[in-house]
């Protein structure tokens, strides 16, 4: 089963969930401040991290971008106990690929779990598509699940990545976000716009598009996202 690293500073919480996901079946490494749990991802090497938005000492967001900064591959999961909008945008774009709200229940976070590990794992392209596709500069391996700029490897997330290989598999269709939210996060209910538009940001920010009109991933105003028709 995968092994989930949980930074948590509440005592009670996080023995409550680290026993929950040990009862799931997952290996569980827990701890409760930030440096302690970067101390961690070095060591146990987990498969997924669930990080609390608000610790002690290093705050989660830092927490997060060092995360980021050593793995641009591994899977977060941030918990917050706020409501706030402003939080878990700063969250998802310092590189979060999903959140949960607190309380967590224990089924809601291991549904989470299971997707983020899914689109770590596969690749939504339809049998038939080219084993690797070409944009101009930009060349996405479907098969191997890489992307590259002018032959330069671009680290993506999963949901980054997942994203990109959703798009990019119909140039010119138009995606709303629910669309998106359904293919790439597995949100069946009607879920959070801003995981779609804090990852858009942060894929177009490593592929190197500009700020305005961006060349590939492209804002349709109203409706959602396209990628450039070729």
């Amino acid at each position: 089963m995968p092994r989930v690293l949980l930074i948590e500073d509440d005592r009670a919480v996080r023995e409550g969930v680290a026993l929950a996901l040990r009862r799931q079946g997952h290996e569980v490494a827990a701890e409760a401040t930030g440096e302690h749990g970067l101390e961690r991802v070095r060591s146990f090497r987990p498969d997924v991290v669930v990080l609390d938005l608000m610790l002690p000492g290093l705050p989660g967001l830092d927490v997060c971008r060092e995360i980021r900064a050593l793995d641009q591959t591994l899977p977060i999961i941030m918990a917050t106990a706020r409501g706030d909008d402003e939080d878990i945008v700063v969250g998802l774009e310092a590189g979060a690929d999903d959140y949960v709200v607190k309380p967590v229940q224990a089924r809601v976070l291991q549904a989470r779990i299971r997707a983020v590990l899914r689109r770590a794992g596969g690749s939504p392209g339809e049998p038939g598509i080219p084993k690797i596709d070409t944009y101009g500069e930009l060349a996405v391996d479907r098969a191997g699940l890489s992307v590259a700029r002018d032959g330069v490897p671009i680290a993506l997330a999963p949901s980054e990545l997942r994203l990109l290989l959703t798009l990019s598999a119909s140039p010119g269709q138009v995606f709303s976000r629910q669309q998106l939210l359904e293919a790439v996060w597995e949100h069946s209910y009607h879920g959070d716009a801003r995981l779609v538009d804090a990852c858009v940001k942060r894929l177009r920010a490593k592929m190197g598009e500009p700020s305005r009109e961006p060349r590939w991933i492209q804002t349709v105003r109203g409706f959602g996202y396209r990628f450039a028709a070729r």
